[in-house]
């Protein structure tokens, strides 16, 4: 797990959320499904990082 990674994974998150805001607020659900989905697998990468990373050390 590089640094790299790590702030790729949380940038994608991120990016997520803030495009499900914005879907929820202008009522667009198109933005809402691909913000939940970008923040889910920014998420979901994370905890793989983070389970590689337990079973590294």
């Amino acid at each position: 797990m590089s640094v790299g990674q790590t702030i790729k994974h949380k940038t994608q998150a991120l990016k997520g959320l803030v495009t499900e805001r914005i879907g929820r607020t202008t009522r667009n659900r198109r933005l809402q499904r691909q913000g939940r989905t970008d923040r889910v697998s920014g998420n979901l990468k994370q905890a793989g990082d983070k389970v590689k990373g337990a079973f590294r050390h």
